[in-house]
């Protein structure tokens, strides 16, 4: 419940409180605090989490690759044409693209329950793969990430 002194800002934020009303004047004119800050509960925030999902693909058949991304492409009713011919013409090119047309990492979190998708970004590139190399070795088992090479969003 919310007095005549308490700042216009819910109870789980950290804001700086303390501007004019409509009705009254400021805070201080009333005879309140003044400016204040409130804590915020970690209970009382919400809660983000940045799942990483780094994918190495062998496409040893580019041609059923790139075939299901250009139907993939033809089947999209809401691409504007012009786009349509970019992206037909980058698959067409380049097995990457193609890959990216058919893959939606939205799909991945589309059916938990109790999460809501804030932010998705992804890409695909050509690699060099040599699963030896230690470029690939992320210390997944140790609990080490290295975000500065491995981090595409």
């Amino acid at each position: 419940m919310r007095t005549r002194c308490d700042p216009p800002c819910g109870r789980s934020e950290l804001a700086v409180c303390g501007d004019a009303t409509d009705k009254g004047g400021s805070w201080e004119s009333r005879g309140c605090r003044g400016l204040s800050l409130r804590r915020m509960n970690p209970s009382d925030t919400s809660r983000y989490v940045r799942l990483r999902v780094d994918l190495v693909l062998e496409v040893p058949d580019a041609e059923a690759l790139t075939g299901a991304a250009l139907a993939h492409i033809e089947a999209d009713e809401f691409m504007p044409d012009e786009e349509r011919g970019h992206a037909e013409s980058a698959v067409r090119e380049d097995e990457s693209e193609a890959l990216a047309y058919l893959v939606d990492p939205t799909d991945l979190v589309a059916d938990i329950p109790g999460v809501e998708l804030a932010q998705a970004s992804w890409s695909s590139e050509p690699v060099e793969y040599d699963p030896e190399s230690m470029e690939w070795d992320l210390g997944e088992e140790d609990g080490e990430y290295d975000e500065e090479t491995t981090d595409n969003a």
